[in-house]
């Protein structure tokens, strides 16, 4: 990687990571179902506790109802770990080219980098994935799309960005540095130049656990205005609608108190660590294969052209 330029370290990262976010968004979007299911507004009342939002859902609607919006989770997570990996390992090795800039900082600066930009892509997608989790009219991700547009416009896709940024930031900056921390650590103490298979997942499951814990409030206000249903259904239902970051903090406080700010915790907590550890796994593995067969290449185009 030492003598690869920024943008092909970058490709190289956007491929590895586009690869690892599909897989992994996928293995783990049972978890992220029950999780949705328990931070939207009502699920107090509608859920006792995980195992039984896992029961109720299994009955509602089979083992496919854990599944709900899995086409806009293949297409968004994607695009998304791809732009995320991708600019996280272009500002990684961009800022390792200023000496003066602190090493101990480029880890948390490239995982903001990061989660500004592909939060563009992932917002849409969380939104269409978690409006069917929750009991969205449409069954599939277009009708829930064209629904999202018809009564919301453009801008409908990007409810709660703003919330998302806030959790997805410091969300981010945890996970990607604690992964990176961690893996330094290894590589130093083990003289290896990369992570063994399970180094990578028990780094990722930590990284992920840390992260997951102490952005969980955040998660839950970016929830709520997500799955908020519109105005007129809130109108005739009789329920309030969230206005904006401040508004959803103060109402979950008035509603539920502190206690709100921690519903799904479990579930995400376990969802965090179990996706940063198949994750982190799927990242290195796809970066590393990518990586040896472009350096094959490269060499053998390098000695095609010497021989020439």
């Amino acid at each position: 990687m030492k003598h690869l330029s920024v943008f092909e370290r970058a490709l190289i990262g956007a491929g590895g990571g586009g690869i690892a976010g599909a897989f992994t968004y996928v293995c783990l979007l049972p978890l992220d179902t029950i999780k949705t299911k328990l931070q939207a507004k009502g699920a107090s009342q509608l859920y006792s506790s995980s195992f039984d939002a896992v029961v109720k859902t299994f009955q509602e609607r089979g083992i496919l109802g854990f599944y709900s919006g899995v086409s806009a989770v293949i297409v968004g997570s994607t695009f998304s770990s791809a732009v995320y990996f991708g600019t996280c390992e272009f500002g990684k090795s961009l800022l390792g080219k200023f000496p003066e800039f602190p090493p101990v900082l480029i880890p948390p600066t490239a995982g903001a980098m990061g989660n500004i930009i592909s939060s563009a892509i992932m917002v849409p997608k969380e939104l269409i994935t978690q409006r069917m989790q929750v009991g969205a009219s449409g069954r599939r991700s277009y009708q829930v799309l064209l629904e999202i547009l018809e009564k919301d416009g453009i801008l409908g896709l990007y409810a709660g960005y703003s919330a998302t940024l806030l959790r997805n930031l410091p969300a981010g900056v945890l996970s990607y540095s604690s992964f990176e921390y961690l893996k330094a650590a290894v590589l130093e103490k083990t003289q290896q130049n990369n992570l063994e298979p399970l180094q990578s997942v028990c780094c990722g499951a930590l990284a992920g656990a840390i992260s997951a814990s102490i952005t969980t409030p955040l998660d839950v206000v970016k929830t709520r205005l997500m799955t908020q249903v519109h105005v007129e259904a809130a109108n005739k239902l009789g329920a309030a609608m969230y206005d904006g970051v401040a508004g959803t903090v103060k109402q979950i406080l008035k509603e539920e108190g502190l206690v709100g700010f921690t519903r799904g915790m479990g579930p995400r907590v376990v969802h965090s660590a179990c996706f940063s550890a198949i994750g982190y796994f799927a990242f290195e593995t796809a970066r590393l294969t990518i990586l040896n067969e472009y350096l094959k290449r490269k060499q053998d185009s390098e000695a095609a052209t010497v021989d020439a």
